[in-house]
């Protein structure tokens, strides 16, 4: 009883100190997690849309008949998105940051607001923004979405049936070093629980603009691309061994960085 009253009374010290002490994951957790993203190899073959360096994404080759494209975060490139037009889709781009895409297309529908996980002034839900963009109810969609560290909370918020509209998604998840904190470990978990229910992950491409982060002998890509696809939509698939992919190139010319072994072995 008196260590547990000295603790709490080190922690409130510790905390008028503007100190913050919070408890990590365990090692055996944050390998279990890991080992819940492995991609998998399927029937439908990996091609890469948009540009030869940041803003271009490993996707399957299963794109006919998605109707639309929609793209929050925009960066100084719209080649993916442009990609995306060509195949026939309706693009749909949303970010507060910026007045305009970086690229004019008769089949861009621009939205000047953040993402995010309620409706509110700057801000809008995935949900609201496909419910607004009238595109064909229950039509397949894609999405592209790199918000910086805002996914999270994004995805958390979006409804199971919107979620399931999506036949294939490209998400850059940030802040990856982070999930040696519990908290954050326990909200990552439940996104990517929720992607799960329908999709599987197909490929993981570190971002190299960060080199990898260790912990405990564990090591993460602290921001990284990973591309997932509705289960419904192949027949059969396999664990992928084989990192990087022959199409994959590094966002930056900073040190290239390899998908670590542990994430897909």
């Amino acid at each position: 009883m008196k260590i547990r009253v000295f603790k709490n009374i080190f922690l409130k010290y510790l905390l008028s100190k503007g100190i913050s002490v919070t408890r990590n994951t365990d090692k055996e957790s944050l390998v279990s997690f890991i080992n819940q993203l492995h991609p998998f190899c399927t029937d439908k073959d990996l091609i890469r849309l948009g540009s030869k360096g940041d803003g271009g994404y490993l996707i399957p080759d299963d794109i006919e008949g998605i109707s639309a494209c929609f793209s929050p975060g925009i960066g100084e490139l719209s080649i993916f998105e442009q990609d995306c037009s060509e195949y026939g889709m309706q693009v749909f781009l949303a970010d507060k940051s910026v007045d305009k895409p970086p690229l004019k297309n008769e089949k861009f529908h621009f939205l000047k607001k953040f993402i995010g996980p309620i409706t509110n002034g700057d801000f809008i839900t995935m949900d609201d923004w496909v419910n607004e963009s009238m595109i064909e109810k229950n039509s397949d969609l894609l999405l592209q979405m790199d918000i910086e560290g805002h996914e999270y909370f994004s995805i958390i918020n979006m409804s199971d049936s919107l979620l399931k509209r999506f036949r294939i998604m490209v998400i850059e998840f940030h802040d990856l070093d982070k999930l040696i904190n519990i908290e954050f470990y326990n909200k990552a978990m439940i996104v990517f629980k929720k992607i799960l229910q329908n999709h599987i992950c197909v490929h993981i491409h570190p971002n190299n603009c960060y080199e990898i982060f260790y912990f405990r002998g564990i090591e993460i890509p602290i921001v990284s691309e990973f591309t997932f696809i509705r289960k419904d939509r192949i027949k059969n698939w396999s664990p992928q061994i084989t990192f990087p992919h022959p199409l994959d190139i590094d966002n930056t010319n900073k040190k290239s960085i390899i998908l670590p072994k542990s994430w897909y072995s």
